[in-house]
């Protein structure tokens, strides 16, 4: 059963939607804390809506683990144990501070529910296919967290964009900065999203990938992973701030931007 509640900002500065799936009871964890905080859309930063709506101090509120990118698109985001990064294009490793903003991001307080002992080597897609055989349901989201060692990963970001901005299909296109990592130790970070979100957020993996002693990482594009562990967090209940002013409200997002989508995450 699901239920959907519209709460409005005092402040002016974002719109609440609450979309509550009453199946958060699942595995008998703390409702409150099983619950996946979104800023913004996938659609909306797949056409340029790249100013920050929100700071790492609000994500922090919300959650102690998570991914998404910064103000102007200027690097990749990561939160892992209450600790919040930056990969720019350079590819330097930075801790944030808490009024950095983020155009979009997704957080949850990560406490497992699954946990599943990985052996290599498996690429990618193997180990996304070895992930589903024990989620519960197709139709919920969930938080990921694989911690091993990997032959290698493939992983990327992206410089910072000036206004007027374009569609992130053409910034990746155009600047995408990839990095080639090998025998690593690390940790991906990311979230699995049901079909039913589509346009909100990716369906299906959106993984991010930090080395163990955080100095490099980036948006995974491919890894090889030799052995590890994967944990797995049922997050049923979803809350999401929009912006209430700026380029969110005049972007048109009727559009179905699954076409740019694949692209921007081969």
């Amino acid at each position: 059963m699901t239920s959907f509640h519209l709460l409005s900002c005092a402040l002016g500065a974002v719109v609440l939607v609450l979309i509550a799936f009453s199946a958060g009871l699942l595995l008998g964890s703390a409702p409150e804390r099983d619950v996946l905080y979104q800023v913004s859309t996938i659609d909306a930063l797949l056409q340029g809506v790249y100013d920050g709506v929100a700071p790492i101090d609000d994500l922090a509120r919300h959650g102690d683990f998570g991914l998404g990118c910064f103000d102007t698109l200027d690097g990749e985001l990561i939160g892992l144990d209450g600790v919040w990064y930056r990969i720019p294009a350079d590819g330097r490793v930075r801790q944030v501070p808490g009024n950095a903003t983020v155009p979009f991001a997704a957080v949850t307080f990560f406490e497992p529910d699954i946990t599943l002992p990985l052996t290599g080597p498996v690429n990618l897609t193997g180990c996304e296919a070895r992930l589903d055989t024990v989620i519960p349901s197709e139709n919920l989201f969930y938080a990921v967290r694989i911690d091993g060692t990997f032959a290698t990963v493939t992983a990327r970001s992206e410089p910072a964009q000036e206004k007027p901005y374009r569609p992130l299909v053409d910034v990746i296109e155009d600047e995408e900065v990839v990095f080639h990592l090998e025998n690593v130790t690390g940790t991906v970070v990311g979230f699995r999203t049901p079909a039913l979100a589509r346009g909100v957020n990716i369906p299906g993996y959106h993984l991010h990938f930090i080395t163990g002693d955080r100095t490099a990482g980036g948006h995974i594009l491919d890894f090889y992973l030799l052995n590890g562990t994967a944990a797995i967090d049922v997050t049923p209940d979803f809350l999401m701030r929009l912006p209430t002013e700026g380029d969110f409200c005049t972007t048109d997002l009727t559009l179905d931007q699954q076409e740019a989508l694949v692209s921007v995450e081969k």
